[in-house]
């Protein structure tokens, strides 16, 4: 009497071991700021930013930072 194992479904069993891993990775890997998201940044950081960039001046910087914190 030989002992007969069935190795047929191994190939798929690897097929989706890898899809798995695969997925598990692209999902740990998906940056954050995808576009149409919620943005997260508050008015304080977007005020901060703007002037960064320089589309406000460190006046109007002020003023509105004052709105806000009052």
């Amino acid at each position: 009497m030989t002992n007969y194992v069935d190795y047929s479904y191994w190939g798929m069993n690897t097929i989706w071991w890898f899809f798995w891993v695969l997925f598990v990775l692209w999902v740990f890997a998906t940056p954050y700021d995808i576009p149409g998201q919620r943005n997260s940044m508050s008015a304080m950081d977007i005020l901060r930013k703007r002037l960064a960039s320089g589309s406000i001046t460190k006046e109007e910087f002020t003023e509105r930072k004052e709105l806000l914190e009052n």
